[in-house]
């Protein structure tokens, strides 16, 4: 069914960047009687799944909403294992991303993360910096609200230093300010676990982009999900503000 799926994808009108908000790993353990960090562990096969899929059919960005800000309000024991979880794959996943020639990079206040987490993370990014395939993006210790502060307050220090003059402030200079500078912004957004919110992620970068949620926890995401979530957004008219007779 998946083959059938990925062959009617039009690989001409791809989204470029597809952000992913994985959500459901502790609902779906609870529901199997296991603890929710049993969850976490099963959705790293979810996480190759999706990032094997996207380089395949030729998408160039991925952005996995991996641990929030919010996240460390969750009880220690889970962020611990979180934490550890992070270290793991990082470092088993490091081989596989080379040989499918994939970036690794990293968005959020990274500084905040345990030492070890932080230091297998860079080592990874350093390690796939060269691979041109397609680029991994992880939002780690990630919120939105902290990075559109984080961009204001580097515009007024540009500005109070003269770098900057008030009237050179656009969309594009603040856009050029947030950890995803040098990213496109995503063209679609796959949610799931049937919660249909944003949950303080890319605020800013999603202003135009098509939002597709999906009624499973993300343990079980699979190949043919990230299919369908495509050809439900290769089937939508795009309007940015423009009618249908405009487009046409």
């Amino acid at each position: 069914m998946s083959d059938n799926l990925k062959e009617s994808i039009n690989l001409d009108r791809l989204p470029e960047h597809i952000a992913v908000i994985m959500d459901g790993n502790g609902r779906w353990a609870k529901k199997k009687g296991m603890p929710r960090v049993f969850g976490h562990r099963s959705g790293v096969k979810a996480v190759r799944e999706i990032t094997e899929a996207a380089a395949e059919i030729g998408v160039k960005y991925l952005t996995l909403y991996a641990f929030s800000t919010e996240n460390w309000n969750r009880p220690a024991l889970e962020v611990d294992a979180l934490m550890t979880l992070l270290v793991k794959t990082i470092k088993e996943e490091v081989k596989t991303l080379n040989k499918n020639n994939i970036r690794l990079e990293a968005i959020g206040d990274l500084s905040r993360l345990p030492e070890k987490s932080h230091m297998a993370l860079k080592e990874a990014i350093k390690d796939t910096s060269s691979n041109t395939r397609m680029t991994l993006i992880l939002a780690l210790n990630y919120s939105s609200r902290w990075e559109i502060v984080n961009s204001t307050k580097q515009i007024a220090e540009a500005v109070k230093s003269g770098k900057m003059e008030i009237e050179d402030i656009n969309a594009e200079t603040f856009s050029a300010h947030l950890a995803t500078a040098k990213i496109p912004d995503p063209e679609l957004l796959i949610r799931t676990s049937g919660e249909k919110r944003i949950s303080n992620y890319l605020l800013w970068q999603l202003a135009y982009t098509e939002l597709h949620f999906l009624d499973l926890f993300w343990p079980d995401f699979r190949k043919q999900h990230l299919y369908e979530s495509i050809l439900d957004f290769q089937n939508r008219e795009r309007r940015f503000g423009k009618t249908s007779e405009q487009l046409t």
